[in-house]
């Protein structure tokens, strides 16, 4: 069983946003007060996380089709109607057994009137109003859109990687989860074509098929379209992998 496992699609929500009239389906992550001080109060535009707790009963595995089916019929369409609005965003997958448990976030780059919107926009849709009420969705968490508190575009990556890094990785994930939403979208056209979607657990039933498809095409094909052309990128230099040995792709 994958009782631990993080996956970034080379993409990646903390998710929390102060809008009025939203408490009833998601709570606002309060300013942290070694933040509060910081000059990003004044930027006018900076990284906004939308994070999504998905029921993970013990002894079982995630439930990872939930994932898809939020990114692609919850945040989607969001992401269409705001893309010029929007600089960078991405879409960041784990599940651990802490008190993070199973999340999908949404992470995206952009003012704070566009997160407002935004936040409004996911909170008033009936595909998510209908998995909490379902118990899938066991809590979302939008952040205070009151500051800024993250301007800088590498805000948001690992704090270990190098400032160069830092700033040019967002670039990269975006590519990667717009990739993986596409090619939600790409199976999902073969997959849902004859399944009643109006019906919550045809829905879901149809968005695990397409779950087990896409993981099988990253078993299969991902060593060569994704790690290999990534290598090539980069002169087929060696990299230094957890083992701390080199390799190629």
């Amino acid at each position: 069983m994958r009782n631990r496992k993080c996956v970034f699609w080379l993409l990646g929500l903390v998710v929390a946003v102060a809008v009025s009239g939203c408490a009833s389906i998601g709570k606002v992550k309060p300013i942290e007060p070694e933040s509060a001080g910081q000059k990003a109060v004044h930027a006018e535009k900076g990284w906004w996380y939308a994070r999504f707790r998905i029921d993970w009963p013990p002894d079982t595995d995630p439930a990872w089709y939930v994932d898809l089916l939020l990114a692609h019929r919850v945040i989607s369409p969001e992401l269409d109607q705001y893309e010029k609005e929007i600089t960078l965003w991405r879409f960041h997958r784990r599940a651990a057994r802490d008190h993070g448990g199973h999340e999908l976030s949404f992470i995206f780059y952009a003012s704070r009137e566009t997160a407002q919107e935004i936040y409004r926009a996911i909170q008033s849709s009936g595909l998510l109003k209908k998995l909490i009420a379902a118990h899938l969705v066991v809590d979302t968490i939008y952040d205070d859109t009151t500051v800024v508190l993250r301007p800088d575009l590498g805000a948001t990556s690992d704090r270990n990687w190098s400032p160069e890094i830092k700033r040019t990785w967002p670039f990269y994930i975006m590519g990667v989860s717009r990739m993986w939403l596409n090619l939600i979208d790409e199976v999902s056209k073969e997959t849902l074509k004859e399944r009643n979607l109006s019906n919550l657990d045809e829905l879901l039933a149809g968005y695990r098929k397409v779950n087990e498809v896409i993981e099988e095409k990253w078993r299969e094909e991902g060593r060569h379209a994704f790690l290999h052309h990534l290598n090539a990128i980069f002169g087929y230099e060696p990299l230094v992998v957890y083992e701390r040995r080199l390799m190629n792709f």
